[in-house]
């Protein structure tokens, strides 16, 4: 919707959920952003529209970082010149522009503004309790159940006016 031709169309970031300790414990789960076990899903929206346009997950967070999931997904699924915008932990892929490869500082900033955007989104997904606290059903094998439904109801609001940040 409304493409103009740009090499970015959307932002990429993966989002972390806290589960139980899985038996025996394995630093595979583990995840440094809340310094517990927890899950990997990743996000694509579009900049343009604001839209979710893709996800992946779940993934154990400890062996699954944000690029291993962006190469096994969504990379391959770029048409030929297209890239995504991420943070850092995305660097190491020619196909993702971060703020260490940023043209100028006008393009550093513009980088900052889809990222916060993302953020925004990623802090709505958070205001649902069974992502907010520890998911404690059947991990993984519900988790995906549940984070589809959420994602659904977070871009039906979206498309009915009620953007998770302003200029969409």
């Amino acid at each position: 919707i409304g493409d103009t031709g740009e090499r970015c169309l959307v932002t990429v970031d993966g989002i972390d959920f806290m589960i139980p300790e899985p038996m025996p414990f394995s630093k595979a789960w583990w995840s440094h952003k809340f310094n517990g076990p927890g899950l990997r899903c990743e996000i694509a929206i579009c900049i343009k529209t604001g839209w979710i346009v893709a996800y992946n997950g779940p993934f154990a967070c400890g062996s699954w970082p944000d690029l291993k999931i962006f190469r096994s997904g969504l990379k391959q699924w770029l048409l030929r010149g297209e890239k995504v915008v991420a943070d850092r932990g995305y660097r190491g892929d020619s196909r993702v522009c971060h703020p260490d490869n940023a043209n100028d500082r006008q393009h550093l900033i513009a980088m900052f503004m889809t990222r916060s955007q993302h953020e925004t989104e990623n802090g709505c997904l958070k205001f649902w309790n069974c992502f907010k606290q520890v998911f404690r059903h059947s991990p993984p094998d519900k988790h995906h159940l549940v984070f589809r439904a959420v994602l659904v109801i977070e871009q039906f609001k979206i498309q009915n006016g009620q953007p998770p940040f302003e200029g969409h």
